[in-house]
């Protein structure tokens, strides 16, 4: 049977916020188990929680990042269900009243697989807001719970079933990674589970319309993990149906040095929660004015980013998806080409030997001592012929080593480029006296000894003539082969 699958995600992105969701408690990654918490996250009797208005201002700037209507007015609900990382034994979201409905994600260009995607929208349900839970750390026969993260804000994105192929789920995961990264609404750092990820997938005969069982995925902790897991699911749903088995609605885990998902629990329903309004919240109510003023400061999104860097500065669409995939490297980009001629060779710089360097180094952009305007500088020592690309890629090692701008070090080592034409004319006439074979043979109408003639005339230069102008003097000097007039 030809099977086509059936793919939503429900992704939870923890907020950029210096406090917690309904406390004072610091929003830091890390830090000693159970230092962060307060009576209100730990969800002492008689307290009462206070909404952080900057992680509402920040859901409706993700939400509008992707098109989604503003709801006039939310409301929050408590989720009740025990779990040994729940302090209050429930959690406060937001059910039939988000704060955001509606919107999509543009998908396109080439999934994990390299493979082409289809052009296509995966719709959004809703964003929602709500607070995280605890950490639980298994130790045996014991478990050890941190709170510090209890509380946290928590943004939940959950899609329509819209996707159909494990690449277009991976590409639609990497475009809202870095719809949340431009807007500063999340670093989305999966390591810090700053970003988590839930599967929701079912198989169908291709052609039919009604769904499949759903099965739901956990412990998701990385965009390849997600990839993996929907390859084996949807082979081991579509194994099963062929065997005349039945697919259970469940939630199962992923193991990923197995590569296999396991039952965890059958799939609870919503009834299941018991959700009921939050006694001690009063409703949110944004205004059309307000959702006016919060559009009007939006960044540009990645996509349209990509698109200027193509039409504007001459990129391929290679170069600009690498140069945008993180917002820090397309500013750290547009920053360099700012300070060069040549948009483009920044753009090979970058992505050869500087992402190369730093690979090497085992650091991240942050870290890089390179400034962005010297390696536009490099650039421009190159396009004006002041040093070689050979000898840039030395200045440009000395630069990341030392972090001293390229100026200098050209300075310092004496590499400046000979381009006077009148001094390279003089070295060309004596390579051209020096060598009296190598004549004969270019004059005989063999190239390659125009290239032994150019490097005597860079050993005369102590390699500080510029090669172009070096071909150009002895052309000019050494007249036409054979058989040209």
């Amino acid at each position: 049977m030809d099977y086509e699958a059936v793919i939503g995600l429900e992704v939870h992105t923890q907020l950029l916020t210096r406090s917690k969701m309904f406390c004072g408690c610091a929003n830091d990654f890390g830090g000693e188990p159970n230092t962060r918490v307060c009576p209100i996250c730990l969800g002492y009797p008689g307290v009462l929680p206070v909404v952080n208005r900057e992680a509402v201002r920040k859901t409706l700037v993700a939400g509008l990042m992707c098109g989604c209507e503003v709801t006039g007015v939310s409301t929050f609900d408590r989720k009740n269900y025990f779990y040994p990382d729940m302090p209050k034994d429930y959690q406060i979201s937001q059910f039939d009243r988000p704060l955001c409905r509606g919107g999509g994600i543009l998908l396109g260009g080439s999934g994990f697989s390299g493979d082409p995607l289809e052009e296509r929208t995966v719709r959004l349900t809703r964003m929602h807001l709500e607070e995280d839970t605890g950490k639980l750390t298994h130790l045996g026969r014991a478990s050890a719970v941190d709170f510090n993260r209890a509380g946290l804000p928590l943004l939940e994105i959950v899609t329509e079933p819209d996707m159909r192929t494990a690449d277009e789920a991976h590409a639609f995961l990497t475009e809202l990674k870095q719809l949340m990264q431009y807007a500063d609404v999340s670093t989305c750092d999966m390591e810090k589970g700053q970003m988590r990820c839930d599967v929701n997938v079912s198989v169908r005969p291709r052609g039919q319309e009604t769904l499949g069982e759903k099965v739901e995925i956990k412990n998701l902790n990385s965009f390849r993990a997600v990839h993996r897991a929907l390859c084996y699911e949807i082979g081991r749903q579509a194994d099963e149906l062929d065997r005349g088995g039945r697919v259970l609605q469940e939630t199962r885990g992923w193991d990923d040095a197995a590569g296999v998902t396991f039952p965890q629990r059958i799939k609870e329903e919503a009834h299941d929660y018991r959700y009921f309004r939050e006694p001690d919240l009063m409703p949110l109510e944004t205004t059309a004015e307000s959702a006016r003023e919060i559009a009007a400061l939006l960044p540009e999104a990645p996509r349209h980013r990509r698109q200027r860097l193509v039409r504007v500065l001459g990129l391929t669409g290679y170069d600009a998806a690498v140069l945008t995939s993180d917002k820090a490297l397309a500013d750290y980009y547009e920053r360099a080409a700012a300070a060069s001629p040549d948009p483009k060779a920044v753009a090979n710089w970058m992505i050869t030997e500087m992402m190369g360097a730093l690979s090497a180094a085992g650091i991240g952009l942050a870290d890089c001592p390179v400034a962005a305007e010297s390696l536009g500088e490099l650039v421009s020592l190159v396009a004006a012929g002041s040093i070689s690309g050979k000898q840039a890629k030395g200045v440009f090692g000395e630069m990341f080593r030392t972090g001293r701008g390229p100026g200098a070090i050209v300075a310092a080592q004496g590499l400046s480029q000979v381009s006077d034409t009148d001094a390279i004319g003089e070295y060309a006439a004596a390579a051209i006296a020096a060598n009296p074979d190598a004549v004969a043979q270019y004059r005989a109408g063999r190239e390659r000894a125009l290239q032994y003639l150019v490097g005597q005339v860079l050993r005369l230069s102590r390699g500080k003539a510029n090669p172009r102008l070096a071909v150009e003097q002895l052309r000019r000097r050494l007249g036409p082969q054979e058989g040209e007039s």
